[in-house]
């Protein structure tokens, strides 16, 4: 390490174990390393008394955390109404409104609505269109309703899938 490097450490921890107890340092004092010329005394006729006790600026108030969503909140759909297979983009976004986000991936597009119960159910009430047409919804929130089948209803638990594609919950259908 150069002494340059070691005498920067120093500073640098001799600054921040006693930063509150060292006097600010005045604004007439020229930075280390700038080229900027300190500005030139003022010349007056009588001197003015100078007042050598430090003064400390307010300090700044603490950064807030990041608010961290713990409950749901408060929302009543408007204009709802009920969503079925094969609907086009546009007549979901006429019932249910505009969508909080939009994905799109290949001929697949996932429109998502607020529903209420964001936190408690874990995401939003999602449509899914293929071509442009609505194959499928999951549905959470009260006021919007689904007249498809969909592949994730309220009350269906969560199972693995095994790779062979059927389902370990329930019983087998041959």
């Amino acid at each position: 390490m150069t002494l340059r490097r070691l005498a920067g450490a120093a500073m640098l921890t001799l600054g921040l174990t006693a930063c509150d107890s060292m006097p600010k340092i005045p604004s007439w004092v020229p930075l280390i390393g700038s080229k900027e010329e300190p500005p030139a005394p003022v010349v007056a006729a009588a001197p003015a008394p100078v007042d050598s006790t430090p003064k400390e600026a307010p300090a700044p108030p603490p950064p807030q955390p990041a608010q961290r969503v713990t409950a749901d909140e408060p929302f009543t759909p408007v204009d709802t109404g009920t969503v079925s297979p094969g609907m086009s983009r546009e007549q979901v976004i006429s019932l249910w409104g505009v969508p909080v986000a939009e994905r799109t991936q290949a001929e697949w597009t996932y429109l998502y609505f607020r529903n209420g119960c964001e936190h408690s159910c874990g995401m939003f009430d999602l449509v899914l269109l293929q071509g442009g047409q609505v194959v499928d919804a999951v549905v959470r929130g009260p006021g919007h309703n689904y007249a498809g089948e969909s592949s994730s209803p309220p009350g269906k638990l969560p199972a693995a899938t095994p790779p062979g594609g059927a389902s370990t919950s329930g019983p087998a259908t041959q």
